[in-house]
């Protein structure tokens, strides 16, 4: 993207010249220093020499959106129906988005640093560039140091990210600082008695289990699925899938961000996705785009999410990923991946998230009741996980498993809907999840993997098959419906035929009752019900 030079962009650059100077005004970004913690012991790892000055890093700059409070009653007039449009391309470059000469003042300012391989994502909201450890963190005051030894070792910022004064309302946040933690896929394998019990079900059971049968293809619907490293094996999988189904020929596409990344450790998890999306769509998309990142750490990811928004063509987004709710909020991944949520549901996207693998422990035991982001994102669906029992393709009942994370965020605050439902009680932390579908491995999916049949679960089960589903009501709706997660608040204690209520098990933190619960949300839905409701609504 080509920026004009302005007065702002020559002001950062000169304050970069006066880098090492006691009289630098340093402010400090989202980005703080993240805790390190041993995957053996879970025990707190101590920061050891200053990683080496020539370690290349690979950085994000995360700009702020304008007019912040400006989206948001966008969002709240969308949720209310009081006539409000979904945000235009055009709307959010001259209202929200960061302008030209803010994006330059950034590329200024990293040019001066000596970072190299400066990119401005297409909406402005991202900058990503190259440059040494060095480098880097004489560009945000900050020092990037080693954790741990062996085969454990980390480095991480052990100070804020900061940036000069002059950029101060431009810069949100820095990402690529870190490596203590990444993304993870929630997916979960079976084990051979579980195969061998013969209770998994194939991708296209679950429109039947889930009574989704009766409703049209989403045919003029788009689903987006993030990923990351090599997809070869994916598509390849697809293709065998739809050769064991009746469903007529289709050809997702991979759009990339970032550099290719070679890595094919994600294969089931991809598989898991697109198979289990397109079958709760019906067999049939506008699109499937797979918005692949180069890795699972938190700035291609970020890259990634960005570019599902900026690209304006997926209905539904799915996210299989997830990490430690209070990483994200150290490193600024929350602020920075929150505001770009948000944009999406003012325009019209909806996120479907997997709640997380590890029941209410998200962060480990040691941490207590802590979540998963972005499952705790205000701006996204959260979905948790239950064990199905079904006689056939017919659905007969469902517990919580164990695994489905859920509880109260300890970083985000609930949204006005959320509170008003009163399922929270006194709380206003966010509760996650919002809704769940069959997650255990052992009632999970049967798909295929390299080539051959797998059956796996996880809320990476859950995740794709509302994306699916609600991309199929979406199809029938024009693509025009809201976010859906404060009409399902609003609408779903006086409408109980709208779900199959979970009222038993429990995610090692919280029990399962009636109505919504931290273990299960509201429930499974009945897809055919709640159809017919919202055909029925003006509020929804």
């Amino acid at each position: 993207m080509k920026l004009l030079p302005s007065t702002l962009a020559v002001a950062a650059s000169a304050a970069l010249m006066s880098l090492g100077h006691a009289a630098t005004p340093w402010v400090s970004t989202a980005t703080h220093a993240p805790a390190a913690f041993s995957a053996r012991t879970g025990e707190p790892m101590a920061a050891a020499e200053v990683l080496a000055p020539g370690h290349e890093l690979h950085i994000v700059v995360s700009l702020r959106l304008r007019n912040r409070d400006l989206l948001e009653q966008r969002i709240a007039a969308l949720h209310a129906h009081a006539g409000t449009a979904f945000l235009t391309p055009g709307q959010a470059q001259s209202l929200h988005l960061p302008t030209a000469a803010q994006a330059q003042a950034v590329v200024q300012y990293l040019h001066a640093a000596g970072l190299r391989n400066i990119e401005v994502a297409d909406n402005r909201l991202l900058v990503s560039a190259e440059g040494s450890a060095a480098q880097v963190e004489a560009a945000f005051n900050t020092q990037i140091r080693n954790f741990g030894n062996g085969d454990e070792r980390r480095y991480a910022n052990v100070s804020d990210a900061q940036v000069p004064a002059a950029l101060k309302d431009i810069v949100l946040a820095v990402h690529g600082l870190h490596n203590v933690a990444s993304f993870h896929p929630m997916i979960q394998a079976a084990d051979g008695a579980a195969v061998q019990a013969g209770s998994g079900h194939p991708p296209t059971d679950f429109p039947l289990l889930y009574n989704a049968a009766g409703l049209p293809p989403a045919s003029n619907a788009t689903v987006g699925i993030i990923s990351a490293g090599s997809m070869t094996a994916t598509l390849v999988d697809f293709q065998t899938f739809l050769s064991h189904t009746s469903y007529a020929a289709f050809t997702p596409s991979v759009v990339q961000v970032g550099r290719k990344g070679k890595d094919s450790s994600g294969t089931p998890e991809w598989d898991l996705d697109s198979q289990d999306a397109f079958a709760a769509a019906g067999g049939q998309l506008h699109e499937m785009i797979f918005y692949t990142a180069t890795s699972l750490r938190d700035a291609p990811l970020t890259k990634a999410y960005n570019k599902a928004v900026s690209d304006h063509k997926a209905t539904v987004v799915n996210v299989s990923l997830g990490e430690c709710e209070t990483t994200a909020m150290s490193s600024g991944i929350m602020a920075s991946n929150d505001q770009i949520f948000a944009l999406g549901v003012a325009q019209g996207q909806t996120f479907s998230v997997s709640s997380g693998d590890s029941g209410s422990l998200e962060c480990g035991r040691r941490k207590g009741n802590k979540q998963s982001y972005p499952s705790v994102s205000p701006y996204v669906m959260s979905l948790g996980g239950t064990t199905l029992s079904s006689s056939g393709s017919t659905w007969t009942g469902e517990t919580v498993w164990s695994g489905g994370g859920g509880g109260p965020s300890t970083t985000e605050t609930a949204m006005p809907w959320q509170i008003a439902s009163g399922v929270l009680g006194s709380a206003t932390s966010r509760g996650v999840p919002d809704i769940s579908f069959d997650a255990n491995p052992s009632t999970g999916s049967i798909i295929i993997v390299n080539g051959a049949n797998a059956q796996y679960g996880g809320t990476s089960l859950a995740a794709p098959l509302f994306a699916g589903f609600w991309a199929r009501i979406q199809s029938a709706h024009g693509n025009a419906l809201v976010f859906p997660d404060p009409a399902l608040y609003q609408f779903g204690g006086a409408n109980p035929g709208l779900f199959h209520d979970v009222v038993s098990g429990n995610n090692t933190g919280f029990t399962a009752a009636p109505g919504w619960d931290y273990a299960s949300g509201w429930g499974s839905f009945d897809i055919g019900a709640l159809a017919s409701f919202i055909d029925g609504s003006t509020g929804w």
